[in-house]
């Protein structure tokens, strides 16, 4: 049986932004408080879509945290509105009637500001849970480190369980502390992974290394049932 310990805990205010890391996080059926609560919209073929580092790269220069509420002192029926910190440092409230300008005039093309406490995760109420042991192989696979937040991942733990283990556990359990998730899914991924999260530039060999090795996949995407608390160092087991 695996067990293990988290850590590290990702938050991501805004899709597609940099996040901000945690000692620890509050879970319900949604997702984690305030993931992805908010986003940037565009419009595409006359149509409203969400905005993410497949359209525009420049999205990860942009960070995204919520001040004075660090881990799990965020309530996720109460979420604040984040600060925006853009390329050269500025900080911008969400409600800023300044940041709306200031994206566009960065990425190049019209932005409008989404806010849903529903959390707008590309797997609808969902966590993406990854391993160390498995970042470790690929990183080892390729010759080079890898930036876990390339994987966008909100509970990353390192296990007694060999590499790409998590492959095989749709339809598991993990504990985590006191909180049992319900496992789906193994993650498919998208070209996200293959921006460097600081500048941007992309190396597409991890995407064609990663489909064409192991379908794609990397993570394992659960579910909470219920509500509770996550911490770094928290106990994990794979029931």
């Amino acid at each position: 049986m695996a067990a293990g310990t988290v850590s590290s805990l990702h938050r991501w205010p805004v899709k597609s932004l940099a996040g901000e890391p945690a000692d620890a996080l509050r879970l319900d059926p949604r997702g984690v408080a305030g993931d992805r609560a908010h986003a940037l919209l565009d419009m595409h073929k006359g149509a409203a879509r969400q905005l993410t580092v497949r359209q525009a790269p420049g999205m990860l220069r942009w960070g995204a945290s919520y001040p004075g509420v660090p881990g799990d002192a965020l309530d996720a029926d109460a979420v604040p509105l984040p600060s925006v910190v853009a390329p050269d440092g500025a900080v911008f409230a969400w409600d800023d009637p300044r940041l709306p300008q200031a994206l566009s005039a960065d990425l190049g093309r019209e932005v409008v500001l989404r806010r849903n406490l529903g959390l707008m995760q590309d797997l609808g109420n969902s966590v993406l849970i990854t391993t160390q042991a498995t970042l470790d192989a690929v990183a080892a696979a390729l010759g080079r480190p890898l930036d876990l937040r390339r994987f966008r991942t909100n509970i990353h733990v390192t296990l007694d369980a060999e590499p790409y283990a998590e492959e095989g556990w749709e339809g598991r359990r993990l504990r985590v502390g006191d909180c049992e998730l319900q496992l789906l899914h193994p993650c498919v991924r998208c070209v996200i992974p293959t921006r460097d999260p600081d500048t941007t530039v992309k190396d597409a060999e991890i995407l064609r290394w990663l489909t064409r090795e192991h379908g794609g996949l990397f993570g394992i995407n659960a579910r909470m049932r219920s509500t509770g608390r996550v911490a770094v160092g928290d106990a994990v087991e794979l029931l």
